[in-house]
């Protein structure tokens, strides 16, 4: 349900949903192609840059090794972030400090602190490349004396000041690789949430069809079997009649639950049927007749939107299933009103209660509600001052909610 696609070109995949570098995504391996990479960058880089600064000392083994160490390092960026932002530092401090020639030192520095910020060590990071520049200022215009090359001077606040702007912009760009990457991490989180509550909500409503569908049907058949039972050998005839209720009510069950299936199976197709409405309130009330139930219906529904008119048919029919199964009264009463933005169902019985359930606290009316509440309307049900119970319903007219985008 969640699940996005690139077409036409567009961003790659992990520009929408993370870097690939991201440690929650996958575990960290070892990075070794990029690091063998860096590593033979950084010595043949260092050599052709030695060839353009001979007033530095010439790369000997012991530089060789300092450049190798500082690079290798870099296999642990993933899983020792703030190990490698302090070696390479050390590497790149030991070779500064023993006059080599300026080049791509910098390079397994800049990447270790990176790598300390984006895994979320960032005191490290800043830590490291301030002791890197306190060194770097500290050996280029005072050390100097007394380090090698013999005869050299102080380095020029120009190149200096360009020292210190690299290391700014390393740490300002680990920065935002850390903001973005956080950005993405949270933006993942909320696409799972998200399709978390969607799959909620779907189950929840899926179980309120289910249970409406359902309940009513085999609440008829229920009746209808005791009658069936009571009357096979002294009436044959009624307890026929009261078999052909059970098949018809078996029969449409049966095509409604196929129908709810089929949503489930495909969500994107149509319905092979319309949904239920109020337009199919006779067709209640003679279901609840042959359960034995009387039902008066006043009033005439107005014109609904799709979402609002199942709602209001399922709360009839769960508060009729609900006289059947837990009331002593034969007799029910619908009445129907509305306004420009309202449409008020009010199902009455002159009771008394007869099943355990009847206080309300079932799955039917935690259903009714849920479908209101919904579609931003509301459901009373409880008993009536003067006996019997009651079932109220009051449904907004005009809904922009999920339920009617379906």
């Amino acid at each position: 349900m969640d699940e996005q696609r690139v077409r036409g070109g567009g961003p790659p995949q992990w520009w929408r949903h993370g870097p690939p570098w991201d440690g929650a995504a996958a575990p960290a391996r070892w990075p070794w192609r990029s690091t063998l990479l860096v590593t033979v960058f950084v010595l043949v880089g260092s050599s052709f840059a030695g060839h353009g600064q001979p007033d530095r000392v010439p790369l000997d083994p012991y530089a060789r090794v300092l450049l190798l160490v500082g690079s290798v390092l870099l296999l642990w960026r993933h899983r020792y972030p703030v190990g490698v932002a302090f070696g390479t530092v050390l590497a790149a401090v030991l070779y500064f400090g023993a006059g080599y020639p300026y080049g791509p030192v910098f390079l397994p520095v800049a990447l270790g602190c990176f790598g300390a910020v984006v895994a979320g060590r960032r005191w490290a990071a800043w830590t490291a490349l301030g002791a890197l520049w306190a060194s770097h200022l500290l050996m280029a215009h005072w050390l100097y004396r007394w380090l090698p090359p013999q005869h050299d001077h102080a380095m020029p606040w120009g190149r200096e000041l360009a020292v210190a702007t690299w290391l700014v912009a390393v740490a300002a760009i680990s920065e935002l690789a850390r903001t973005r990457r956080d950005q993405w991490v949270r933006d993942r989180a909320e696409r799972a949430q998200a399709a978390r509550r969607r799959a909620d909500e779907e189950r929840l409503r899926m179980a309120r069809e289910l249970h409406d569908v359902l309940a009513h049907s085999i609440s008829v058949i229920n009746v209808q079997a005791g009658v069936g039972l009571a009357l096979l050998d002294s009436d044959p005839e009624q307890a026929r009649t009261a078999l052909t209720t059970i098949k018809a009510a078996s029969k449409e069950a049966l095509g409604e639950v196929r129908q709810v299936l089929d949503s489930l199976r495909t969500p994107g197709d149509a319905p092979r049927a319309p949904a239920p409405g109020l337009d199919r309130l006779p067709e209640l009330v003679q279901q609840a007749a042959s359960a034995g139930l009387t039902v008066e219906v006043e009033g005439t529904p107005p014109r609904l939107p799709p979402g609002t008119d199942l709602a209001a048919f399922r709360v009839v029919q769960e508060a009729l299933t609900n006289v059947v199964r837990h009331s002593g009264s034969r007799n029910a009463r619908v009445h129907i009103d509305h306004d420009a933005r309202e449409l008020w169902l009010r199902v009455d019985d002159d009771g008394p209660a007869t099943g355990a359930e009847a206080g309300g606290s079932g799955n039917g009316l935690a259903g009714m509600r849920e479908r209101a509440a919904a579609l931003g309307g509301t459901i009373e049900a409880g008993p009536r001052p003067d006996g019997g119970f009651r079932v109220l319903a009051v449904l907004p007219l005009k809904v922009t909610s999920k339920e009617d985008d379906r």
